[in-house]
């Protein structure tokens, strides 16, 4: 359910591939307008070495705590996140995606990387790539594998910032959201929203 309260019937299912800035980011607006979302998230991020200061509304945050906030957010959301759980493979069946771990195999309709600088499931995948060894995406993040989308360090060889990733992330949920409402999908939340879902603990 989303906080503007537009339900998408949770028959669309979104699988997360990378816990950092962007992939967190993908399933908090995906779980947040009623997609099935999982992420998988390894805990690898850069952010655990970082110390924001040069995030929009971010006075100063360590990269960890910035990191322990974002899970909450999407755990607070309803996505199913599993901590620890490494992908190993990716591979596109029927109308949709096969996703295996090194626990178990999981199935989606669509798939949102977010692997850092790691890029070996969309290669693994087929999808294209620039002369500059990223892969290649248009201004939704998709891939040239329809319903596979890479975000952050995964499309530039050096822009790394938390923030540019963050808007990766929600450019793909959002593109997913239109896909399945076969409109233009647009998050935007009013105090009354706020008050609805955070009571008495929402921020003024």
């Amino acid at each position: 359910m989303s906080a503007n309260g537009d339900e998408t019937e949770r028959s669309a299912s979104v699988i997360v591939v990378g816990g950092g800035p962007a992939g967190l980011s993908a399933a908090l607006f995906a779980a947040k307008n009623g997609l099935e979302t999982t992420v998988f998230d390894t805990d690898e991020t850069w952010m655990h070495k970082a110390h924001l200061f040069n995030y929009l509304g971010i006075g100063s945050v360590g990269g960890t705590e910035f990191m322990a906030t974002a899970r909450q957010q999407v755990d607070d959301l309803g996505a199913d996140r599993h901590q620890g759980e490494e992908v190993t493979s990716v591979e596109e069946r029927g109308d949709g995606f096969v996703v295996e771990t090194d626990a178990d195999s999981y199935e989606a309709d669509y798939v949102i990387l977010a692997t850092g600088a790691n890029r070996d499931l969309a290669e693994e995948l087929g999808c294209a790539f620039t002369e500059e060894g990223v892969v290649d995406v248009d201004v939704d993040m998709e891939t040239s594998v329809e319903g596979v989308y890479a975000t952050g360090a995964m499309v530039r060889p050096e822009e790394w910032q938390a923030a540019i990733a963050v808007g990766d992330g929600a450019a793909a949920a959002l593109n997913v959201l239109s896909t399945e409402k076969g409109e233009y999908y647009h998050d935007f939340d009013v105090p009354d929203d706020a008050a609805r879902v955070f009571g008495e603990h929402v921020a003024e």
